[in-house]
């Protein structure tokens, strides 16, 4: 899984990385930020995932000899540039949202400060890498949230986009949420839990199902889950389950841990499935689901009473199939003088939405004490600090009557810096804490932020010396 991505940019980063440097301005400190405006799916919320992917991008950031052939090749880079990417080092600052946490448009969740070549060199990377598992984290988290406690299992190697897809795709499940993978790259590679049972061409393979159910049991007594819809689950797949159980296993000392339906009318089959297993005294074996998931057929499936103990889910999550997108952008704040003055930039437009707010930024977090939900999101200058020992006014950035005082609350910046001057000053964390970070934290959001239809949108607010900085670019451009 490792290789050098420092070619896989847009042309134009390279472009205008040129043009920095021709007009003097490579060393021109440079401030971009990272954000998105929509959340996938229509949702309340969405979840950080991909910072130790940018952080391993920015290790390995170097031009080989042969990159720099290539790029003398298109006869339109000055030897100067094309000497500059041979001695490449990386220098900037980056700060990062922590893998896990909720995140909201219109909020920073990745800062570059360096210089301007450097800083815009990186943007297809650093947009590419968030941009993705942050869409295959926030879509898991929603299934999870939807399975109300039941196992979700991602399923989709082999409808990724790709092999990155497929192995990034399923860490940023897991980091949503989901139990494990049946993609064992992502296992050995990242420490997701990685499991299977059969496929369809297992039963085939022999004279009978029972012939088929008895050799997996034999061969995998203590882990056992049967596929019991290559013929018919009621006639044949069930009664097969349950005679391997009582005639294989129980003589072994195991039991049969589960069955899984792959097809048909999933809430009436669990339901019929359920009621036969226990009458056979099996009423610990779990009944697995699979095919075409989502959070919203979850929630349907077990609306209708389905009896469902775990989901596996493949197309739909791994290629986030109803919102393939999420709409990151990197765009500059700011640059820095030479006496060190930091000068705002802002980008306007007639589409409201996509305006930006200008400054070297820092995110805080607002946190009532007594529930422990998650009030607001502010952004402040970046040497601003908010004092929770002290109230607070937070007010909506474009109706700015609309107010509220805070008392008795927790405030804390919520990016962390990665690199420092070039260096690496980011300390990793098992998967599973990463995974235990977004459950905690995304239970510290309203009930009303995380439901499907018509969430109540997160507070992004800003500073008042933040929003008169940003009003007055609007009335000077």
């Amino acid at each position: 899984m490792k290789k050098n991505l420092s070619m896989l940019t847009d042309f134009y980063e390279f472009s205008m990385a040129n043009g920095y440097l021709q007009n003097k301005m490579a060393d021109t400190i440079a401030y971009f930020d990272m954000f998105f405006r929509d959340i996938p799916d229509g949702g309340g919320y969405a979840v950080m995932a991909g910072t130790e992917q940018l952080v391993e991008y920015l290790r390995d950031l170097s031009f080989s000899q042969e990159d720099v052939e290539y790029l003398r090749s298109k006869r339109c880079f000055s030897e100067d540039f094309l000497s500059y990417i041979k001695n490449f080092r990386f220098a900037c600052d980056v700060w990062a949202v922590p893998e896990g946490a909720p995140i909201f448009p219109g909020e920073p969740i990745v800062t570059v400060r360096g210089p301007a070549v450097q800083a815009q060199l990186i943007e297809t990377m650093v947009l590419l890498t968030i941009n993705h598992q942050s869409l295959i984290a926030t879509k898991a988290n929603r299934m999870v949230h939807a399975a109300k406690g039941r196992t979700v299992l991602e399923f989709g190697s082999r409808r990724a986009q790709g092999a990155d897809g497929a192995v990034l795709g399923a860490r940023a499940a897991y980091i949503g949420g989901c139990g494990g993978t049946a993609c064992v790259l992502c296992d050995r590679e990242y420490g997701v839990p990685a499991a299977g049972t059969m496929a369809h061409s297992w039963v085939q393979m022999f004279g009978s199902e029972l012939d088929a159910f008895r050799a997996y049991a034999k061969t995998y007594p203590d882990d056992c889950v049967l596929l019991i819809d290559t013929y018919n689950v009621l006639k044949s797949g069930v009664p097969n389950a349950i005679e391997v159980a009582r005639g294989v296993l129980h003589p072994l000392g195991t039991r049969l841990k589960g069955v899984r339906i792959d097809s048909g009318d999933i809430a009436y089959l669990s339901k019929m499935t359920r009621a036969m297993l226990d009458e056979a005294g099996l009423s610990d074996c779990k009944i697995v689901a699979s095919n075409s998931l989502d959070e919203f057929l979850i929630g349907d499936l077990l609306a209708q009473g389905a009896r469902i103990d775990i989901f596996g889910i493949g197309e739909r999550l791994i290629t986030s199939k109803s919102s393939p997108v999420f709409g990151g952008v990197y765009k500059l704040a700011a640059i820095e003088n030479r006496d060190g003055e930091i000068i705002p930039k802002i980008k306007i437009s007639e589409n409201v939405e996509k305006i930006t707010t200008p400054c070297f930024k820092k995110v805080w977090r607002l946190q009532d004490k007594k529930s422990g939900k998650y009030i607001a999101d502010v952004l402040t200058l970046f040497d601003e600090v908010i004092d929770p020992s002290e109230p607070y006014t937070i007010f909506d950035p474009n109706h700015t009557w609309k107010k509220k005082t805070l008392e008795n609350y927790h405030a804390f910046p919520l990016m962390e810096q990665i690199y420092r001057a070039g260096q690496c000053v980011f300390q990793p964390k098992p998967i599973r804490d990463l995974q235990k970070d977004c459950r905690e934290r995304v239970s510290c959001l309203w009930s009303e932020v995380t439901r499907f239809e018509n969430p109540h949108p997160y507070y992004v607010d800003l500073s008042p010396r933040l929003w008169e900085i940003k009003n007055q670019l609007l009335q000077r451009y």
